[in-house]
């Protein structure tokens, strides 16, 4: 019987239902977008170090994040690489550079170079060609994405990076970039020529580690036998990368405040939503407590009515959000929903129209029984 009174109090004006619904989808899409964008920013920050198959990035002194580092010499190179616990080691460059495109237009890249046979920091999600082509001379590799921003239409097209000659040859899908740069890939010898490093410098080390040997292990192992350097597990590095980009440019912060607007803006549209349904039927409720229900039958009615609004608005909400998340899969910025901020939302979405219904609640707790024979 209260699912049924509920369900009629919320169909008898269906204008207000619409917007009622209208303010709880646009918090769901809203929020769920916005932690979305959250965690797709965090990928895409780190994603570079999380795909690199590396144990332990060894770094100059005071590094703050990926993009940016002092370059070390080839002496630290082979200091690592004779450290104990490390099964093999690999050079690994990281600058930025100018990008000429076919048509003469100019861009800022990220070239990144590394050593394909490690098989350590190269790219991944290749679409078109593989990465025994990087062997090939002034060979780099583009992400799809970016095709229109560089210029590219086609593989094994030629551009100049840094004023020096160099060939598309495979095109990866999905490696974005956090910085307005692309991440341009090619071996390390290839890089090098397009870079400004000297010959003998490199930006970072990546270590393996023998079997046996965790990650910490080979980190301490390289502290101790190595001077004038930094080592960092993978998980160490991306968590300093992501930390210093979401928190220190206050990006993160941005993203997760706006967030909580939604999650307001939407609590206050479905209060008032809810509580103007309550006073449409003030004179039925009053009618049920002269009969003597009790005031919590009456709650009852009121949570039920919210709870079936969370329901339909976090239905169309999350379908609408993950809509947004399929297309942008297609875009620079991705929108990455795990299933547990789903179910997360879910839960969210209750408590949002729950917690509007308290104040329906109170003015029914207010209500004078007698009202019905006031002819209201």
């Amino acid at each position: 019987m209260i699912v049924t009174i509920a369900r009629q109090n919320l169909l008898h004006d269906k204008v207000r239902l619409a917007v009622t619904l209208t303010g709880v989808v646009f918090a769901v899409v809203l929020i769920t977008i916005q932690i979305g964008l959250f965690i797709g920013f965090t990928h895409t920050i780190s994603a570079v170090i999380d795909h690199s198959g590396a144990d332990v990035w060894v770094t100059s002194p005071g590094v703050k994040n990926f993009d940016i580092a002092l370059p070390l010499t080839k002496e630290k190179y082979y200091q690592v690489l004779s450290a104990p616990g490390v099964e093999k080691a690999s050079k690994f460059i990281i600058q930025f550079a100018d990008w000429k495109k076919p048509d003469g237009g100019q861009e800022s890249i990220e070239i990144i170079g590394f050593e394909p046979d490690k098989k350590m920091g190269g790219p991944w999600g290749f679409v078109k060609g593989n990465p025994a082509m990087l062997d090939l001379r002034d060979a780099v590799v583009a992400d799809q994405l970016y095709m229109e921003k560089l210029g590219i239409k086609k593989q094994g097209e030629s551009v100049e990076i840094n004023s020096r000659k160099a060939r598309v040859v495979a095109f990866t899908r999905g490696i974005r970039s956090f910085t307005t740069s692309p991440f341009v890939f090619a071996s390390y010898k290839t890089a090098l020529q397009f870079s400004h490093l000297r010959p003998d410098e490199l930006t970072y080390i990546l270590a393996k580690a023998e079997n046996g040997i965790t990650p910490g292990q080979l980190r301490d192992s390289i502290a101790r036998n190595v001077n004038g350097v930094d080592s960092y597990t993978t998980t160490e590095f991306s968590d300093k990368t992501r930390e210093y980009w979401m928190l220190n440019t206050g990006a993160g912060t941005s993203i997760l405040l706006a967030a909580f607007l939604g999650l307001v803006v939407g609590t206050v549209i479905v209060a008032q939503t809810l509580y103007a349904t309550t006073l449409d039927h003030i004179g039925e409720f009053a009618t049920l407590k002269a009969m003597g229900a009790p005031n919590s039958y009456i709650y009852f009615i009121l949570i039920t009515q919210a709870t079936l609004s969370a329901i339909l608005g976090y239905g169309f909400g999350i379908a609408i959000s993950y809509l947004a998340a399929s297309i942008s899969q297609f875009a620079a910025m991705a929108i990455i929903i795990p299933f547990e901020v789903a179910v997360g939302m879910f839960f969210l979405t209750l408590v949002m129209c729950v917690s509007s219904s308290l104040i329906s609640i109170r003015k029914v707790m207010t209500l004078d029984p007698a009202l019905v024979f006031k002819g209201r």
